[in-house]
């Protein structure tokens, strides 16, 4: 059945959404983006990689003392280890070649250390040079979210105070 004329006049037709054109900061942003080389992006995280590398290696984050002030504000004000506690430390072994240390630190950040640089790498020589260099890494939903499960069990785990949940905490 097709719709009459009289049915058309009843249900105008709504224009379809438009965007709203780019302001000035936007059009910069982009702009830019337009313009720069294949290889600013990986060159940016790399330059954040090293500023990390950086901190940590002048820092030393395993030689606070008990008295010491927590650098995280979910420790500092709740006193509870935050999903992330312990990295640093990790990150800092894993520069000085002292995996076994790593992993008592935060398992599952030495665990995902290996993927999260074979996916930097595969994307930046797929960026540079035009062409699937080296297979992309794809994770499935489920794979995903068994990770993310398993790092919140993690977690909580860490902060419960009693054996055998104690050899989790750091």
């Amino acid at each position: 059945m097709s719709p009459t004329s009289e049915q058309a006049a009843a249900y105008p037709t709504v224009a379809a959404y438009t965007l709203p054109a780019p302001g000035r900061f936007s059009r910069l942003v982009l702009k830019v983006a337009e313009r720069s080389p294949a290889w600013a992006a990986p060159a940016a995280v790399a330059t954040c990689f090293a500023g990390a590398v950086g901190y940590v290696m002048v820092a030393d984050p395993t030689t606070s003392g008990a008295f010491s002030a927590p650098t995280c504000l979910l420790k500092l004000t709740t006193g509870l280890d935050c999903p992330g506690c312990g990295g640093t430390r990790a990150f800092w072994y894993l520069l000085h070649g002292n995996l076994p240390q790593a992993a008592r630190n935060h398992a599952l950040f030495v665990f995902a250390v290996p993927f999260l640089l074979y996916m930097y790498v595969a994307w930046s020589a797929k960026l540079l040079f035009k062409r699937d260099v080296l297979p992309a890494l794809r994770l499935s939903p489920l794979t995903l979210s068994a990770f993310l499960g398993a790092w919140f069990v993690f977690s909580v785990l860490r902060d419960l105070p009693w054996a055998p949940f104690t050899w989790f905490y750091v």
